[in-house]
């Protein structure tokens, strides 16, 4: 662990380049998602089935690497080479997973991507929680950890501002015939880049080795054992009622926004455009271009600088309060006819995804400190994996739940909008309040939450001392 106050800017941006590929790609991922649906006539619940049980089997394995990671003895450390790993498993996973065709059968395209996507989470498994423990590891300054996470969250927003905008792309027959084509090529133009974006972590960020340190051994001998160390280690995390609380309330705000945010396309076209993807334009990508440019410029900001003036917890409590202020703005401005109007609420809806990740990773790295205080461990990759493992398994139910949701109102993209309006108008509501449930939810769980900047200066300064008698 660094633990000077102040990480070099070189490392900070490193380290955010690869927080760019690991939103990029499931960025996109949920826009190409559409086209199941919309071109290549995947039911509800096959849409349903390849959301939920490929995240559940990266939840699964996510535990796993992260006992992997934090036990691995290696002259490149405990991160790295999994970092360099994971990152080429999911761009080649990537690009194989949308290689469909609309002529072929429906039950083959079903299974081809499901089992694609499976190869696809696994790579992002490997990648993504030594990567996250990487961020933990930079600092032990309370507030240099929101800085970090707030540089990293900046430059991967960016993810959310350039990803609509293959929304645009798709459906233009300038670009492509059709939509399942789109995805067919692009796919290996979001991969390369997106590859080479993850790899950079690995390469850049400093890593002492750990050749020399008293980790468990990861053999085949030892499988039995390291399987119930890490059950233990999860029973050890959730026993910090504070790391309860920042995964609960991660769980209910991160995952009743994604739960509607795969309706995005057809709330803006079937609600503002009678149906007529055509007609749509650049408003469904303005939707999320224009929230993902409001978090990067406004939100981001605003919340490192609210953490630093009235702590984390007050931070987190005012963005979300905020939030819920777009949430309802978002409801009655959605005007057919007026799809401009829904941008005034846009800069308001923002703060509760874009402050989410910044103040929750920064408290998730004073928990580990008061974790190491308690065992003696440190064990960055086993709360990486479990804080990350409550977003992934809450994903998939998200993502099944978009389809349950578009099964329950009745919604059929074949139909007419004036044969299916109480259908629309239900998934609208459904749109804007399903989210605010899950924020005020989210709030009263972090309610009581108590790690103070004195109490984290206090944990400090006993593992400074702690680590001094082990030195002696």
């Amino acid at each position: 662990m660094n633990n000077s106050i102040k990480v070099p800017m070189g490392q900070k941006i490193a380290f955010g380049i690869g927080m760019l590929a690991n939103q990029m790609f499931p960025a996109i991922l949920g826009i190409f998602m559409v086209v199941l649906i919309e071109d290549l006539n995947f039911s509800g619940w096959m849409w349903s089935f390849v959301f939920l049980f490929p995240r559940i089997f990266d939840a699964i394995t996510d535990p796993i690497m992260g006992f992997i990671s934090d036990n691995t003895k290696s002259k490149w450390g405990r991160r790295r080479q999994y970092v360099m790993i994971g990152g080429i498993i999911m761009g080649l996973a990537y690009i194989f997973m949308w290689q469909l065709f609309k002529e072929d059968d429906l039950q083959y395209n079903f299974w081809y991507f499901f089992l694609w996507s499976l190869v696809f989470y696994l790579g992002l498994t490997i990648y993504s929680v030594p990567y996250v423990a990487m961020g933990y590891e930079m600092s032990d300054d309370f507030h240099e950890r929101t800085n970090i996470m707030a540089i990293a969250q900046w430059i991967g927003q960016w993810a959310w501002v350039i990803a609509p905008l293959f929304w645009i792309i798709m459906y233009d027959q300038d670009w492509f015939p059709s939509a399942d084509v789109a995805v067919r090529e692009l796919a290996i133009w979001v991969a390369i880049p997106c590859t080479i974006f993850a790899l950079v972590p690995a390469i850049f960020i400093e890593s002492k080795s750990t050749e020399n340190e008293d980790l468990e051994p990861l053999n085949r001998a030892n499988i039995g054992h390291s399987l119930v160390k890490i059950f233990v280690s999860f029973l050890e995390a959730f026993k910090i009622k504070e790391f309860r609380k920042l995964c609960g309330a991660t769980f209910l705000i991160f995952n009743a926004f994604n739960t509607v945010a795969a309706l995005t396309f057809f709330v803006i076209v079937y609600k503002l455009f009678n149906g007529d993807a055509g007609a749509s334009g650049i408003w469904v990508s303005m939707f999320g271009c224009i929230g993902a440019l409001g978090t990067t410029f406004i939100v981001i900001p605003t919340v490192a600088w609210m953490s630093r003036k009235f702590g984390k917890k007050k931070a987190f409590m005012m963005a979300q309060s905020i939030s819920l202020v777009g949430y309802v703005m978002l409801y009655f401005l959605f005007i057919p006819g007026k799809p401009w109007m829904y941008i005034i609420a846009l800069p308001f809806f923002s703060f509760g995804i874009g402050s989410l990740f910044t103040i929750m990773m920064s408290m998730t790295a004073d928990v580990i400190d008061l974790d190491e205080v308690n065992t003696g461990k440190r064990r960055e990759g086993i709360f990486g994996a479990i804080y990350w493992w409550m977003v992934k398994v809450g994903f998939g139910i998200a993502g099944a739940l978009s389809g349950v949701i578009i099964t329950y109102v009745g919604f059929n993209s074949d139909l007419a909008t004036i044969d299916q309006q109480g259908a629309v108008d239900s998934l609208h509501a459904f749109f804007c309040f399903f989210p605010m449930g899950g924020t005020i939810l989210a709030m009263l769980v972090m309610r009581n939450y108590d790690i103070t900047e004195e109490r984290a200066k206090e944990t400090s300064r006993l593992l400074e001392v702690s680590r001094a008698q082990k030195n002696k």
